[in-house]
């Protein structure tokens, strides 16, 4: 009977101001069918505000991904190691630079080991201030760290900046990946998180162009270009910072509806059409809200959230142990020592960041097509044999072989980026529950980051030529923790492609398995589409 049907479903301009439960549930529900309905081309078309913000985050993702990799790449520069190592004589009398062990692994394991502490306190930061205040934050601190670096003439000073600007750098990494989940559309999410990934192949790329026409120059400035570079990366996020929108469901979680709206209107929700979004947000949020009890970390482990943090983070962990860090940090100090020049060296380095930039950008269409888990599942295991066939073309110690292992790194560095480097991130900030969102993307990064930092600290002395000298052999360590991860995503990975957060929901509070979520019909979807069809009538 057309008479019963309650007016605010008709969504018009004589909507309450504050709708019931139930009207605010029915609401939801359509929004998030209509969500469905949506293609990626109409959502540009349709959301070019919410586009463009998710983009700003993704340039803020270049700061960390800048930093990350000059931290690496200057250790490959002779002017660097001049400056902050000491002279190594050969066996014919010649004479180089070689950075100590303990410095190696300070400078890159102490930004990396404060990133930690960054990503979990931004969790609690972020949610207390919210994400906007974070980011300012982020960029007040990376701003004097960078001079820091900038201006460091002793290993000390030099050290204090990498380790200042790593709390700056994992509070982004986390807050960034968390704001792109929360106002991307729903049908262009997988790509945009994908297009964080990017950032971490541009930053790379930019490194090492700069590097390349710096890093042979015979004064400071060989080195201290790099850092210089990051200024502009930091004073073009600062001069967009005011006037990002704050995240709806960060003011919807804390019952500001007034402001969540206009939060909305500024990503290009308009009228009604705000308030069925909202309305999927609330009704998104006190479904999780029953499953929770508190938004704190110690929630992320209970009831059905520690499964869902466990499938969030496990990309991010395996990105770590499957050698990304060797392949990113120790690319050019590896060529150098297989005997390629130093400006070889630097322009292979450009070569690995484009095809890395390339296999990114096709992840872009893969995600969504192939789906997250066999991209992820499928694109590891290619890795994994690359991993082996570079270790194996380096066991004999000749020319040739140790040019075969430099192919193969650039070949993972491309496939890598097709797959599992963009996919963990896509499914880091998809999986994890809407209330606890932030706080399981930072424990993901702080993971992540920790092994780095074992890394860090483990890596010089397996690989510089002074200690255990294992070069591309080192294959054979990342392979055979790769194999292990593979075990893990063919049992528990499931496809999250095209879900909304509230089917998501539901699909984890009931504990369907992992093999049956892509085939998985969905309350909340099948209740959307009644509700559309008796609004028809």
């Amino acid at each position: 009977m057309v008479d019963s049907k309650p007016s605010t479903i008709e969504v018009n301009e004589h909507m309450p101001v504050t709708p019931t439960a139930t009207e605010t549930s029915q609401l939801g529900y359509i929004a998030d069918a209509e969500d469905h309905q949506i293609g990626k081309l109409a959502s540009v078309h349709k959301y070019p505000r919410a586009c463009f913000w998710s983009l700003y985050a993704v340039w803020l993702v270049l700061l960390v991904s800048f930093e990350n990799q000059a931290a690496g790449n200057v250790i490959g520069i002779p002017e660097f190691r001049k400056d902050f190592g000491h002279a190594l004589a050969a066996t014919d009398g010649t004479v180089s630079y070689v950075l100590d062990a303990k410095w190696q692994s300070a400078f890159q394991g102490a930004p990396v080991a404060s990133a930690v502490v960054g990503a979990l306190g931004c969790g609690q930061l972020a949610d207390w201030l919210g994400r906007r205040a974070v980011v300012i934050i982020c960029l007040m601190i990376s701003f004097a760290a960078i001079t820091m670096e900038f201006v460091a003439t002793t290993n000390e000073i030099f050290f204090g900046g990498k380790f200042l600007n790593g709390f700056a750098t994992g509070a982004l990494a986390s807050v960034t990946v968390t704001y792109i989940g929360e106002i991307a559309p729903l049908a262009l999410r997988g790509m945009l998180t994908c297009l964080t990934a990017l950032s971490y192949t541009l930053g790379p790329l930019t490194v090492a162009l700069i590097v390349n026409s710096t890093g042979t120059y015979s004064t400071r400035w060989a080195y201290r270009a790099v850092f210089c570079a990051q200024y502009g990366f930091a004073m073009i996020g600062a001069m967009g910072v005011p006037f990002m929108p704050e995240s709806p469901w960060w003011l919807a979680s804390k019952s500001r509806r007034e402001r969540a709206l206009k939060a909305l209107n500024g990503l290009g929700h308009h009228g009604p059409e705000a308030e069925k979004k909202f309305a999927l947000i609330t009704t998104t949020l006190d479904r999780v809200r029953r499953e929770t009890e508190g938004a704190t970390y110690l929630e992320c482990f209970r009831k059905s959230n520690l499964r869902r943090t466990i499938i969030s983070i496990m990309p991010l962990s395996i990105q770590a142990l499957s050698g990304v860090i060797f392949a990113a940090s120790y690319f050019t100090y590896y060529m150098q020592l297989a005997g390629f020049s130093t400006a070889m060296s630097f322009k292979l380095q450009i070569v690995q960041q484009v095809i890395s930039l390339v296999g990114n950008v096709m992840s872009w269409y893969l995600v969504d097509r192939v789906g997250r888990r066999n991209l992820t599942f499928w694109g590891l295991l290619v890795l994994t044999v690359i991993l082996f066939a570079m270790a194996g073309a380096a066991v004999p110690g000749t020319p040739g072989g140790s040019k075969a292992a430099v192919s193969m790194i650039l070949l993972y560095s491309w496939w890598y980026n097709v797959t599992i480097g963009a996919t963990a991130y896509t499914i880091l900030c998809e999986v994890s529950t809407s209330r606890l969102r932030i706080k399981t993307i930072a424990i993901g990064l702080a993971l992540q980051n920790a092994i780095y930092t074992m890394w860090s600290f483990v890596l010089p002395y397996l690989f510089n030529p002074d200690k255990l000298n294992l070069g591309g052999k080192i294959g054979f360590v990342f392979g055979g923790f790769s194999f292990v991860c593979l075990v893990y995503l063919w049992f528990m990975q499931p496809e999250t492609s095209g879900r909304s957060y509230e089917e998501l929901d539901e699909m984890f509070i009931k504990r369907v398995p992992a093999r049956k979520f892509k085939d998985y019909q969905t309350d909340s979807r099948t209740m959307g589409e009644a509700v559309r069809e008796k609004e028809r009538l």
